[in-house]
């Protein structure tokens, strides 16, 4: 998998030192000045905490944490657009990022970029400066809900390590997309079918790998983590034809054989209306280590468990490989852990030495991290510095 061109020192922390928001959600106008390490977020339901995660989650490529159509996230009452800016600090000192759409450009569907006051490239010119990982509630249902969710976690994963891997997916899904307006239409034209199928052997194939690859290397870190530690160790796997061929098989004979099975396929594919065979199609397969059991089938409380494991293990091969530690969003963390787990998460997360957001509604569940982390108070558009309440 390829890295960032730029490898900064890994004990040297990049953080989010001010966050500012611009017709954001249910902000107006915001600016906050953010403290490297642990910064929780406390206040009511509803109140705008999950927004600020979300606003940070849209400083990497994609919809960000809720994958919120732009218009959504535009405050209502607002021009239609909004801005989001963040000065890093870190190894090679700061930068300036801001992103966001004008008013009337939502529909559009793209946004801008601009770093150190440059248009960018595009947007994943800002994986060169950070890598965002987040854990919603939304995610407690990974393991039991359906298996677009987790190819839609793997494939954030496998970005994280491997910035080209957003382009190759986005190329697929728009050869896919006109592969299955074809069959749509009946067309029988031999020449579009084998232009469009070549590149989704090509594309598919190296998408395929790289989630290959991925699973491969979170596997050996999780085989890091202790046997009896607070959050299990997985067994992960996948399950999809082409992830199985790219193991054993040259990549050239993989794309061969799966072109051919687009082009034998095509009158079975007209009938169901879709293309039946790729990596969308492909699944995560986890399994509950010490229980030797599958994740669908524990507990509710193993599973986030399980998920966390997941979550701080790739965290930590985020860092090993493209050498920055990934700012960390964790929405409601601490709600469902025990005091026993929260400990244990606070503990890791310093030794990731990494900038982490949680949020809250009982500032309480967080007041081990009194003196080591930053406390704000989230009152509807508004963000207060506050000190954590004993538990």
């Amino acid at each position: 998998m390829t890295g960032v061109a730029k490898q900064p020192e890994r004990d040297q922390q990049t953080h989010i030192s001010k966050l500012s928001l611009t017709n954001f959600r249910n902000y107006a106008t915001l600016s906050i000045d953010l403290d490297p390490g642990a910064v929780v977020f406390s206040g009511d339901n509803g109140a705008g905490k999950t927004n600020l995660l979300e606003a940070i989650s849209l400083l990497t490529p994609g919809r960000g944490l809720r994958r919120a159509p732009y218009a959504d996230v535009a405050r209502e009452g607002g021009d239609g657009g909004f801005a989001i800016h963040a000065r890093l600090d870190g190894p090679h000192g700061p930068v300036e990022i801001g992103t966001g759409i004008a008013g009337g450009d939502a529909a559009e569907g793209g946004r801008r970029v601009r770093i150190n006051g440059a248009a960018a490239r595009s947007v994943e010119d800002m994986l060169e400066w950070l890598r965002v990982v987040w854990l919603t509630p939304a995610m407690d249902a990974l393991f039991t809900g359906p298996a677009a969710d987790r190819r839609r976690f793997l494939d954030r994963q496998v970005l994280a390590i491997d910035p080209g891997h957003g382009q190759r997916a986005l190329d697929y899904e728009k050869a896919m997309r006109g592969r299955n307006r074809l069959l749509a239409e009946g067309s029988r034209d031999g020449v579009w079918f084998d232009a469009i199928e070549t590149q989704m052997a090509e594309t598919g194939v190296a998408i395929a790998a790289a989630r290959a690859e991925l699973v491969r290397l979170l596997a050996a870190m999780i085989d890091r983590l202790p046997s009896s530690g607070p959050f299990p160790q997985a067994d992960i796997g996948l399950s999809g034809a082409l992830e199985s061929e790219v193991a054993t098989s040259a990549a050239v004979d993989v794309e061969e054989r799966f072109r051919r099975t687009l082009a034998e396929g095509r009158d079975r594919d007209r009938a169901a209306g879709r293309t039946l065979d790729g990596p969308h199609r492909s699944d995560l397969v986890v399994r509950h280590r010490p229980k030797a059991m599958p994740a669908e089938l524990c507990s509710t409380g193993e599973q986030k468990a399980l998920l966390v494991g997941m979550v701080l293990s790739h965290a930590r091969l985020t860092g090993e490989m493209s050498g920055m530690t990934p700012i960390l969003l964790l929405d409601e963390i601490a709600a469902h852990l025990d005091a026993g787990r929260r400990a244990a998460l606070f503990s890791i997360l310093e030794e990731l030495n990494c900038q982490a957001f949680m949020t809250g509604t009982d500032a309480a569940l967080f007041s081990s991290l009194n003196g080591r982390a930053q406390f704000l108070t989230v009152d509807h558009g508004t963000v207060a510095t506050t000190i954590a309440s004993s538990e």
